[in-house]
């Protein structure tokens, strides 16, 4: 019962190293410029080797999102299990989410993941699983806000889903470097948002 386990870890350690170096690859030099002979060269693999983990470049690029995801995600989990008010826990949230800046490497991943036309029905499923990951834990802590008075009362659902477009707009700027796009600018608009749409009175 033991070599099995074993077996499966050293499976998965090559894999990551590949998901890693393509993350860092296409953060610098985009999707197009990636091939998987170039990615084997990098470390010291072959080209055959990366094709029999992931079958294509973009079954490549869709696991490389998945596994920079769950890195995400149990970041964001450890963030909103901290004992801090609803609020405190949603610009925590809000930080994570948002590009850290140009060619941000997660955010980057997303982006060569939204032009990409070919990934099919799958792709936009596995897409859209990611995405409501963000989206259930956003909508569980409005919802938490609400019932401890610290939001006004609002439709968690739709307020979420509001959110996540604003993030998506102003981090899709950010990320590709759009002149006169400041993060501390965006959070102020994120905060706006906000207050108008948790703590202002309802019309």
């Amino acid at each position: 019962m033991t070599g099995t386990p074993r077996a499966r870890r050293r499976l998965k350690q090559p894999r990551e190293l590949v998901m890693a170096a393509a993350m860092a690859a296409i953060a610098e030099h985009g999707l197009a410029e990636l091939t998987l002979a170039g990615l084997g060269r990098g470390i010291g693999m072959s080209s055959g080797h990366v094709l029999y983990y992931f079958g294509s470049k973009d079954e490549l690029l869709l696991q490389t999102l998945e596994w920079s995801e769950e890195q995400l995600g149990a970041q964001r989990r450890a963030l909103l299990s901290k004992p801090l008010p609803a609020r405190e826990r949603l610009d925590l949230v809000i930080d994570h989410y948002l590009a850290d800046g140009h060619r941000d490497p997660h955010w980057v991943l997303w982006s060569e993941v939204w032009t990409r036309s070919q990934l099919g029905e799958e792709g936009l499923q596995r897409q859209l699983s990611l995405e409501l990951a963000w989206h259930r834990d956003l909508v569980a802590l409005v919802a938490e806000g609400i019932s401890r008075g610290e939001f006004r009362a609002t439709d968690p659902e739709r307020f979420s889903v509001r959110l996540r477009a604003l993030l998506d707009g102003f981090g899709t700027h950010l990320v590709v470097g759009l002149p006169g796009t400041d993060r501390e600018a965006v959070l102020g608009h994120v905060r706006e948002f906000l207050q108008d749409g948790l703590f202002a009175p309802a019309k």
